[in-house]
């Protein structure tokens, strides 16, 4: 159908040293129980010397540190094992010689003699890094870096990330002597990140006012910052998602302001017009116009380990004389703190909860106790649709659906349809974009579940993620009974006009007892402060780092070798890769700068599957070229898809929507390189058209999705059992304290996703329970194909 368009392990042989069976098979009972870690020490000096009987409790607080730091030697004896054996398999499969011998000649290593020396010389290493955690419980980053590197990396993606880990460190290791010392001292001055507000001289020399709104959901915050931006003459509002973007935007056009929406796949300017506010999501702030005013959005996600660089360029660089910053009441003393250091001042104000919000003491457990004006919450889209169906088949009842990749006119009329009282939609099926804003009058938010995807599986929901969202309910009052009561509000999602039954309160509970007992944990607990802002190098500290390499060093290692050797202040982290040490490998092989190259390190990439891969490399090809990046020229683009009928998938329906779904990745992709590369990637137009498309037929599909409830029940079940075998595992190889030394994760929605939003589905497995769709049309193809049909039409 392009043409349409033109018209309008191999097997293991290598011996492994014994550590690796126990690393790879199950644990012993004893090393299966829970185990405390060096940690725990400080807790028994602080507990006896709080005793009023020291003479006698000091003896049993000797006895339990012996026994702590045995049990701390198990542990990390365990994670020895674990990593020996694992770095012993990597080493004769996916990192050997024979696999990987061209890339290890440009770290220096020219033989497999040599290369055999230095996977000795480095098990050492590691050996004597994991010694000195289980004999002197040695863990910090200050004390033992590789133990702690390496851990962290377990903790936060498992093995995949463990491997990853160990395989830089082991690049590391091989480039150990390879610069002199006025290099290497020169290296480390160009990683010298602690003043990162020095990257930002043009907002140096501006006097800014900070005014930080901080305070719970339905408090106000964003409504009196919103309003300070609309009296303002000129401005930018930047949210972490489209939808946020969206809203603003179509706020400011109804009243007659000029305004841009600017998001990594889509721009909408002004035509003829100099001056005009600008509404983004957040990393595509603009830090080259002076304005008035400028609104950043939950300003908390700031500390995020992977993102918050977005946060720290849009709050350090934008350049306006007044920054309005919206979030949460633990970013306040991070923030305070920053604007003393910068010379800005920081005006704080507080708001309260504008209506109570309770956490129920019993779970929904079936559709028919729903109540009117209920909002269910799940993650994925397909989750969506699969609950739409089930619930209006059990109630009788209508359900409306609101999440952020709806077209925001839909969007609006499904809300506008929750919203009234006098009509048949009583229900609402929502992801957790709600929780970042919607003028939604729900009554109760029901979880279905407490678990979100990761690179490697699942983890809970953060307590603020929790409360975010929960904190919907009880809306305290709503654009549509202001506009009943004839009062002269605004229709933003925050208003503070005076409730018609004040104290009624909002109610928080889940589907299942299983998930509230997480959801009334947290609501118990505050999250931890805001510690560190994230940072993330510029594209010229990576290119001035980048000429002290040899030319054929892999850019990865690059990348990792400046986090590796990064200084920063108490106040700042540098975030988490994440992918983009995977994306610098996929493009490692083009020809192109390291500009282009760190472009690309923030593209949406879509690697969950293999196809995937294989179009970002498509699109890497052309950016190197400079070239050939029309789309129905990239046969990677699977455009034959929308050729296919339907019907012809009514055996596997999983199948055509994953391949809709890696469709509108790629297009998505496409588009956002087309604001980067606009003279490369030239079919701008065509790639929105075959969006629409696209969409179109995932919301036909999505329609016709028939999911029982005892299946999807099942997968939920699953989904905790493997985030608990997942978490025990963990803790069964690092003990008690097995959490991530430092920042943490603090998004909504998916950062890869268009618009920062959910997902289409979880994972594969979430489309396993489809089992039919309804009736459709006989299946037919088209006379020609879409690419042929699109040349001969172009």
């Amino acid at each position: 159908m392009r043409v349409f368009l033109r018209t309008g392990s191999a097997s293991l042989r290598c011996a492994v040293l014994s550590g690796r069976k126990h690393a790879l098979t199950t644990f012993s009972a004893a090393a299966a129980a829970r185990t405390p870690c060096a940690n725990r020490f400080v807790r028994l000096r602080h507990n006896a010397s709080l005793s009023g009987r020291p003479a006698e409790n000091a003896a049993t607080s000797t006895e339990e540190q012996k026994r702590a730091q045995q049990e701390a030697t198990k542990t990390y004896g365990r994670f020895r094992t674990l990593v020996l054996g694992r770095y012993d398999l990597v080493m004769c499969t996916s990192r050997s010689w024979a696999a990987k011998g061209d890339e290890y000649q440009a770290f220096g290593v020219n033989s497999k003699l040599d290369f055999d020396r230095e996977v000795k010389l480095f098990r050492k290493s590691i050996e004597r890094a994991c010694d000195l955690a289980s004999e002197k419980h040695a863990i910090s980053r200050g004390e033992n870096p590789l133990f702690w590197t390496l851990r962290n990396a377990f903790i936060e993606n498992e093995m995949p990330g463990l491997v990853d880990e160990m395989v830089f460190a082991f690049q590391n290791f091989l480039m150990r002597s390879k610069f002199p010392k006025n290099i290497a001292a020169t290296h480390k001055k160009i990683a010298d990140f602690r003043f990162p507000y020095e990257w930002y001289p043009a907002t140096r020399a501006l006097q800014r006012t900070i005014h930080l709104h901080v305070g719970p959901t339905n408090s106000g915050k964003t409504y009196n910052a919103l309003k300070a931006l609309e009296n303002a003459k000129s401005g930018i509002y930047a949210g972490p998602l489209r939808l946020l973007a969206h809203e603003v935007y179509t706020r400011f056009l109804a009243k007659g302001k000029k305004c841009a929406l600017i998001t990594g796949e889509e721009q909408r300017i002004p035509e003829n017009e100099d001056n005009y506010f600008r509404s983004c999501t957040v990393e595509m702030t603009p830090l080259n116009y002076q304005v008035d005013v400028a609104v950043i959005d939950e300003i908390q996600m700031i500390g995020d380990i992977e993102r918050g660089w977005a946060w720290t360029q849009a709050f350090l660089g934008v350049q306006a004389k007044e920054v309005h910053l919206c979030g949460e009441e633990r970013a306040v003393e991070l923030i305070q703190s920053l604007c003393a250091t910068i010379g800005d001042k920081c005006v704080v104000t507080r708001y309260n909860r504008l209506s109570p919000l309770e956490t129920m003491s019993e779970s929904i457990n079936n559709w028919d106790s729903l109540e009117k004006g209920d909002a269910v919450i799940t993650f994925s889209r397909v989750g969506i649709h699969a609950l739409k169906g089930q619930i209006e088949s059990a109630t009788g009842r209508r359900c409306a659906m609101v999440y952020g990749s709806l077209p925001p006119e839909t969007r609006a009329q499904q809300a506008a349809l929750f919203n009234d009282p006098d009509n048949e939609y009583d229900f609402l099926v929502a992801s957790d974009a709600i929780g970042m804003g919607l003028n939604l009058e729900i009554k109760r938010v029901i979880f279905e579940q407490t678990h979100k995807r990761t690179k490697t599986g699942y983890r809970r929901i953060s307590t603020s993620e929790l409360k975010q969202i929960g904190g919907r309910a009880g809306r305290y009052r709503t654009a549509r009974q202001v506009a009943k009561a004839g009062s002269d509000s605004d229709n933003h999602e925050e208003g503070t006009i005076a409730p018609s039954k004040p104290g009624q309160p909002g109610l928080v509970t889940a589907l299942e007892y299983a998930d509230l007992r997480v959801v009334r944990e947290a609501f118990t607990r505050e999250p931890e402060p805001i510690k560190s802002a994230g940072i993330q190098p510029p594209p010229s500290v990576i290119e001035r780092f980048s000429t002290y390499f040899p030319p054929n060093t892999p850019f990865s290692y690059i990348i990792a070798r400046l986090r590796d050797i990064a200084r920063t202040s108490p106040r700042f982290h540098l975030c988490f890769l994440g992918e983009m040490l995977t994306i610098a490998d996929l493009v490692q092989p083009f020809p192109m700068s390291v500009y282009d190259r760190c472009v690309l390190l923030n593209a949406p990439a879509y690697l969950r599957e293999k196809q995937g891969a294989q179009v970002l490399q498509a699109f890497a090809r052309c950016v190197s070229k400079m070239e050939g990046g029309d789309l129905l020229d990239i046969p990677e683009v699977d455009l034959e898809l929308l050729d296919i009928d339907e019907g012809e998938f009514r055996r596997d329906p999983a199948e055509y929507l994953r391949r809709l779904e890696g469709l509108h990745k790629t297009i998505t992709l496409y588009l956002w390189l087309s604001y980067r590369y606009s003279g490369v990637f030239r079919s701008q137009n065509l790639a929105f058209h075959v969006k629409e498309l696209v969409e179109a037929r995932i919301d036909d599909h999505l329609g016709k999705v028939n999911v029982t409830r005892a299946k999807r029940r099942a997968r939920l079940e699953a989904i905790r059992k493997k985030a608990t075998v997942s978490e025990r595992m963990v803790e069964r190889v690092l003990g008690e304290e097995s959490t991530v030394d430092g920042p943490q994760h603090e998004l909504s929605g998916d950062w890869n996703e268009e618009g920062h939003e959910e997902p289409l589905f979880d994972d594969p497995q979430e489309l396993e329970p489809i089992t039919r769709l309804e009736p459709n049309s006989r299946a037919k193809r088209t006379g020609r194909g879409y690419r042929e049909n699109a040349r001969a039409n172009s």
